[in-house]
């Protein structure tokens, strides 16, 4: 395993986010397109919530419904990566458990945008 120095740890902005809309992305098995407050404001260049992520999480979570509403982990300084033409600004953080992706939520509900430190 890599191990990174805690300096390196601390530029990671990982917060908690809620999803407020799920879609799939008709083009793909696996991605989702998802909206999700992370609790920022929009800066002067109308950038700011919700955030639009896109996950490979669609085979675990097949109802795309069902996610709305879900507490989740966000790393939220990743540079925006475009998948099938749908930006990703951020990454969901999950568990992989034998090959299938089980989302990280909080042990309880706590306010979007929360830090994880």
């Amino acid at each position: 395993m890599m191990e990174i120095s805690f300096e390196e740890f601390k530029k990671l902005d990982i917060r908690v986010g809620k999803i407020v809309q799920a879609e799939r992305i008709a083009e793909s098995e696996k991605l989702v397109k998802l909206l999700v407050d992370l609790g920022l404001p929009a800066d002067e260049a109308g950038e700011g919530e919700p955030r639009q992520i896109v996950a490979g999480i669609g085979l675990a979570y097949p109802n795309e419904a069902d996610l709305v509403g879900k507490e989740i982990v966000v790393l939220c300084n990743l540079e925006p990566k475009t998948f099938l033409g749908h930006t990703s600004y951020g990454m969901l953080l999950a568990a992989d458990s034998g090959g299938v992706p089980v989302v990280l939520q909080p042990g309880q509900d706590v306010p979007p945008g929360s830090i994880i430190k």
